[in-house]
Order: structure tokens, then sequence, then C-alpha cells
């Protein structure tokens, strides 16, 4: 949805789905990104063959798809040069990291914690949907389906909450580290899948049209939205700009996390590369499909009046027109939003800007409130009901094959089971109703109290 076309130099505006932006030399056209649809993680490929020739004993378990490989990978990578060379890839720190500034990023992430994951859920996720390419493989695996959408996010969640929790965490062997691996044999083990049902059916999966699956494009793009897209996209739309520190913490943090995931790091070298790879992705990769659609709808399905948030459907449609745009909404045929829910979402952001603009100030409050995010973030996750009810391993639950494929699901008819995310856009427009009345009040005030002053200076 481009106004103009971009082109070489540094003049050219862009206008592309509600975002505008100026074209630069650090920008990249779809011709020059399409090469990167066709390379992968090969390592990671060559190592997920050689892990899963590996015999396991009686007392583990053998079902297809369940083996714990990064657990080999960690008990076997001396048996083999390709698990050694991945094993010492991923235990290498690598020159460029700064973990005062990494621990910086993950602050970040605690500070900001509910528009962010706002942001991940309906602007990253969902407005992902749009990209065509990465759609084709999404639906093959299944693991959008309205029924089963909620704890796919959520084992997403999973990860981002342990990459952030600590440093110690993300340093090799923490908690951040390991999921990341874990994600990265995830990843490999996809690929693979869907690679093998092409050798038995051309057709499945047109490689030509779509790319390598989970290729280094797709790879980038997801970093892309874990990170750019939050800091230039979604928190802006919520009232929320982030000062140029934080941003570069931010992206800092999640370069290293595509480093471990085995995806190429040079596009966030950078705040300026970052944005621009961002921007560039904008232009070549958004393009809705009808099984994105599929997709998209069966996200706000799936979470409807759902722990944690319990959100109306209609709410979580407001909330995905304000973060992706008007023009990307309609394109994934998102409902437009009545006048009540419209205030409802600007109620909301009225909240969160406040919150975000007044804690970071003060400096204990902003310590209290990262940690107390931390902590609760974490119970949450491994609670049985608001949660998983238990740490994911990332196991490959979700198996393409040549009949599996993502329908639109159905609307559930539940009764709301407590107040939610919504309760927070009601106090929002509360204090924003109680201060304007405040406001024009003293201005009444004021304006019946300056004749009366002038009149007794006229008198003395």
């Amino acid at each position: 949805m481009a106004l103009k076309s971009p082109k070489s130099g540094n003049s050219t505006e862009c206008h592309y789905w509600n975002y505008s932006f100026r074209w630069t030399d650090l920008h990249s056209s779809a011709d020059d990104l399409r090469p990167r649809a066709y390379t992968c993680d090969t390592l990671a490929d060559q190592c997920v063959e050689r892990l899963n020739q590996i015999p396991l004993g009686d007392d583990v378990d053998k079902r297809p798809f369940k083996k714990d490989l990064y657990g080999l990978l960690r008990d076997h990578f001396d048996d083999d040069p390709k698990l050694k060379e991945l094993w010492t890839e991923i235990n290498t720190v690598p020159d460029w990291v700064d973990w005062d500034q990494i621990q910086r990023g993950q602050d970040v992430f605690f500070r900001y914690g509910l528009p962010i994951l706002n942001t991940l859920s309906f602007e990253s996720l969902l407005g992902g949907m749009g990209a065509t390419r990465v759609v084709e493989t999404l639906a093959r695996t299944g693991g959008f389906g309205a029924k089963v959408v909620r704890r796919r996010l959520l084992e997403t969640l999973q990860h981002i909450l342990q990459v952030s929790n600590s440093v110690e965490g993300i340093k090799p062997g923490g908690e951040g580290h390991i999921s990341s691996v874990r994600v990265r044999l995830l990843h490999s083990t996809v690929r693979l899948k869907i690679l093998s049902l092409v050798n038995q059916q051309p057709e499945y999966y047109d490689i030509d049209k779509y790319g390598t699956p989970v290729s280094d494009l797709d790879c980038i793009g997801t970093i892309n939205t874990f990170c750019s897209s939050v800091v230039w996209l979604g928190l802006p739309r919520q009232g929320i700009y982030l000062s140029n520190q934080e941003v570069e913490d931010y992206i800092a943090l999640w370069r290293l996390v595509a480093y471990y995931m085995g995806t190429p790091t040079e596009p966030f070298e950078n705040t300026d590369k970052a944005r621009a790879m961002m921007e560039s992705l904008l232009i070549s990769e958004i393009d809705p499909s009808e099984i994105g659609k599929v997709l998209a709808k069966n996200i706000i399905l799936g979470l409807e009046n759902t722990a944690p948030t319990y959100a109306s459907k209609e709410f979580m449609e407001a909330m995905s027109r304000l973060l992706n745009g008007e023009l990307l909404s309609d394109q994934l045929e998102i409902p437009k939003s009545n006048l009540y829910y419209r205030l409802l979402i600007w109620g909301y952001c009225f909240w969160v800007m406040a919150v975000s603009y007044i804690i970071p100030r003060i400096y204990f409050l902003d310590k209290t409130m990262i940690g107390f995010r931390r902590n609760f973030f974490n119970r949450m996750i491994l609670d049985e009901k608001m949660g998983l009810g238990g740490e994911s391993r990332f196991d490959f639950k979700y198996v393409p094959s040549l009949t599996r494929t993502t329908r639109l699901g159905q609307r559930r008819s539940t009764k709301f089971e407590r107040p939610g995310i919504e309760s927070l856009a009601h106090l929002g427009l509360l204090c924003a109703f109680t201060g304007v009345v405040t406001m024009g009040m003293g201005f009444v005030f004021a304006a019946r109290m300056i004749p009366s002053q002038l009149q007794l200076f006229s008198v003395l």
C-alpha cells in the first residue's frame, strides 16, 4: 500500500500500511531480500538429522517428534564434528555483547510490559499474518487453529520471558539461552519435515514461490517482530515512545537472541539498520492472503475471554485495528469497531501512557514495578489456569502432514468469567474524564476570579 514507490537514494518518501518513512541506502528492496528466502540454518539442519539417528534408551519417550533434541545435543556433541560445531557456536558469546546493555534491554520489556505484550499479540503476531510466505508455513503446522492457538502463543510468551528474566538466564546454559536453542532446533525440525513432504508431493509447498520454509528471511522477520516492530510501530501507536538508549538496549537484547537462534544478526547491528529492515519488510513481505486472514481471525477467536487478559472479541479487534492501522486491518478483514470500543481503546491508551511515563521517572517505583512484573509474569505463565501449567520444552507438537491445514474456527459461546484488560480501559476513561472535569472547573474558577481581582486592583 504505497503512495510512492521506493527508489535508491535518500529522498523518496514511502507510505505503507499507515506508516510513513524515507527510503535510504540502508533499506533493501524485495529483490535485495529475496535471496535470503532461499537460505536457511543448514548447520542446525545437519545436526537435527544426526540427533534423530541417535538411539534412545528404554526409559526415554520414543514417540515420534518427542525427542529432547537439546538434551541429545548436550550429551553427544563430542560424538560428531557437526554437533561439536553447533555446540561451540551456541556457547560462544559474540564480542559485541555488553552484558550491562543486555540487562537494560531486559528491563525495557518489564518496564513497558502490558503495552509490549499487546503489541506482540495483536501487531507483531496478528499483523504478521499479512506476511504471505510465512503463513504458508504456519498454516501447514496446525498450530494456529482456534482451539490450540492460545497455547501456541503462551509458549512464545514463555520464550520471551526466559530471554528477558535475567542476565544469567541469557548467558550460555541459562534458561533463556537454552529455550532459544530449543526453538532453533524446532525451526529446523519443521523445515526438514515440510521439505520431506515436498519430496513426496511436490505441489504440497511451492518452494519457488514461497522460498525455503523457515528461511533466513523468515527468521529475520521473526526477530524484527519481537523488537523493531515493538519500538517503532506497536508502542508509538499506543502513545509510548522509548528513549534512544532504551531502543538501543532492547534491539541489542534481541540481536543476541537472534545469534543463539541461528538468525543472521547483521540487520540488528544498530538501530538504524534494524529500523530500515523493519521498513523494508513492511514493503516486501506484507501482502495478505486468504489463509493469512484465517490465521488472524483464529488468534482473536482463540484468545476471546481467556486468561490472562479475559478480553472480548470486540476489544481485541479494536486493539488490532489500532496497532495495525486501518489499511492492513481491512485487508485482514478485521471488523471495524463501534464508538464504544474505540472509546475503550482510547481509555486503555490513556492508562498505559500515564503508567509508562510517570513510574519510570521515579527510580524506586521503576525498579519495584520491574521486579513485580517479572515475578508476576513468570508465575502467570506456569499457572495451570492462567498459563501453561508447566514449562514447555518446545516439542514438535504441531506436525505438518499432507492432509493437515488450518481452517477458520468457530466463536465460542462463553460468559465473562472475571474482569480483564477492559477494566483498565474503563479506569483510563474515568481518569481522563476526571482530569478534563477538574481542568474545566479550574478554568471556570480562574475565569471568575480574574475579573474580581482586576476590580479589586482598580479600587486600590
